[in-house]
């Protein structure tokens, strides 16, 4: 991972590591307050010689005192030093327990006994400190004259008072939440490294390519109301979803230049991705363009579009197939814009043949020859065969792919349906991307492909009957064909108060 992707995945997962760093900063905390207090009291002693005399005598005396002090550090955790202390203290511990609280330290080529006490009151603490120096004090005075009559040749003396301390040495509570505070970010950093790889999903265009290298044709923004809302034409013109449906349309119009047909199957991995509001939306801003297009609910087993348009679907494209009415009776407008509607009719016990009939391939041919644009929604591609069926007979797929959702392992069984009946896959839309974080949507950011040496298009000149119309001047695409002439092909369709 590169250090972009470690700054993506905290954008991504930065409410679980905030949340595990604070539960660890509470952690932290907490265990301040519930460990008891300790209070540590310090004395320190010095020891010396007790004669005088030359320079040479006292340099062998310092050496002495010097070999000395390690042997008085062992001894100032005795019994012989710590029983005293317990009498005249009042405590009720042994000696071995109170030598666990008591340490006694001697920097190296120094006479200094340092003696530390810890104890869970503050003046208890000092209490013992002292009373173990005095204890030390004399038990080293009996052990350096054993006859009890000659002097010692050993003084220690106290330079350091043991004093009540001010604060507890422990817990640290600030040390405490610091601890707690950056182990919870470790936690949950780990974590969210963790997730990323387990988490197989395709979020965004990195992961489509490591998938396939077909163009990515369109980035669909994720609103809150578009469930409620699902067709551009229910938001303002200038929405994030509105302005993403037309940069598919943009590049819609290099994607189809040489296909055999102007017809375009949407289709998806798996139920619930978005490929009907997508066909729909597609159709909309294709019409709004002013093209002549033509919408058909091919997926005859949950079709949806007639409920999305508010037109009825008792009839339609299973009527037609069949032979019990008329292309031109089942086409329903919808709109102010040239946009008609086929829609699914009533499902079939035989969706697969049905839609791989001749009858289906005529009918494609005849649409695709009178509109401009013919925009065909089909059944996912993993649950059943429908859409590989189609796919053969339409110029291009383009497949949904749901960014919340979809995982990479669909999306390449998806694609090797297609592969397998040698379907032109025009290339793929990403739908319900985040306005914000990591893989927010951005106008303009998913082109026609996403390498800079893909995106240089030169325009052909004469893009006359390649389907989707010529780009104008303004940038938008309308009709190279007189769109009204062929919508009088269709006699007696009814009309549709959207």
């Amino acid at each position: 991972m590169e250090l972009r992707d470690y700054i993506a995945l905290l954008r991504r997962s930065w409410i679980l590591i905030v949340s595990l760093a604070l539960v660890g900063l509470l952690g932290g905390g907490s265990a301040a307050l519930l460990v008891k207090p300790t209070y540590m009291s310090e004395t320190q002693l010095f020891v010396a010689i007790q004669n005088s005399g030359t320079v040479q005598e006292l340099q062998q005396g310092n050496t002495f005192s010097q070999a000395r002090v390690q042997s008085y550090v062992k001894t100032a955790v005795t019994p012989a030093v710590l029983q005293p202390v317990i009498d005249s203290l009042g405590l009720t511990a042994t000696a071995e327990e109170l030598g666990k609280r008591i340490s006694a330290t001697s920097d190296l080529n120094t006479v200094l006994i340092t003696i530390t006490v810890e104890d869970g009151s503050a003046v208890q603490a000092a209490a013992i400190a002292q009373a173990v120096a005095n204890s030390l004090i004399r038990t080293v005075d009996e052990l350096e004259r054993p006859d009890k009559t000659s002097a010692s040749p050993v003084r220690l003396s106290v330079v350091t008072p043991a004093v009540v301390p001010a604060a507890a040495a422990s817990p640290n509570t600030k040390m405490s939440l610091l601890l707690g505070l950056v182990s919870g970010f470790a936690v949950g950093f780990l974590g969210a490294v963790f997730r990323k790889f387990l988490d197989n999903r395709v979020r965004g265009e990195a992961d489509v390519r490591k998938i396939t290298d077909s163009p990515i044709l369109g980035a669909i923004a994720l609103e809150a109301d578009a469930k409620g809302k699902p067709l551009i034409s229910q938001v303002p013109s200038q929405s994030p979803r509105a302005e993403s449906f037309r940069q598919l349309r943009t590049n819609l119009q290099f994607a189809n230049i040489g296909q055999r047909t102007s017809a375009v199957l949407v289709t998806s991995s798996l139920p619930g991705e978005g490929k009907t509001t997508t066909a729909t939306n597609m159709a909309l801003t294709l019409a709004q363009s002013g093209q002549s297009v033509v919408l058909v609910d091919a997926d005859l087993r949950r079709p949806m579009v007639a409920e999305y348009l508010g037109l009825d679907r008792n009839a339609g494209l299973t009527t037609v197939l069949v032979g019990d009415a008329e292309l031109n009776e089942m086409l329903q407008p919808w709109g102010a814009d040239n946009l008609f509607v086929l829609t699914s009719g009533r499902i079939p016990p035989n969706p697969s043949e049905l839609l791989g009939s001749e009858a289906m391939g005529q009918l494609i041919r005849q649409l695709s020859e009178t509109f401009d644009a013919v925009v065909i929604d089909s059944p996912p591609l993993l649950p059943v065969t429908d859409a590989a069926v189609l796919a053969q007979q339409v110029g291009g797929v383009i497949l949904v792919i749901d960014t919340q959702r979809t995982r990479q392992a669909s999306v390449f069984k998806s694609l090797h349906s297609l592969s397998l009946v040698s379907a032109n896959l025009m290339g793929v839309v990403m739908n319900r991307l985040p306005l914000k974080g990591p893989d927010a949507y951005g106008y303009g950011y998913y082109g026609y492909s996403s390498h800079p040496e893909s995106n240089k298009i030169a325009r052909p000149a004469n893009t006359e009957g390649q389907g989707f119309g010529p780009r104008s001047t303004d940038g938008e695409y309308p009709e190279l064909q007189e769109s009204a002439r062929r919508a009088t092909k269709f006699p007696g369709t009814r009309t549709s108060s959207h």
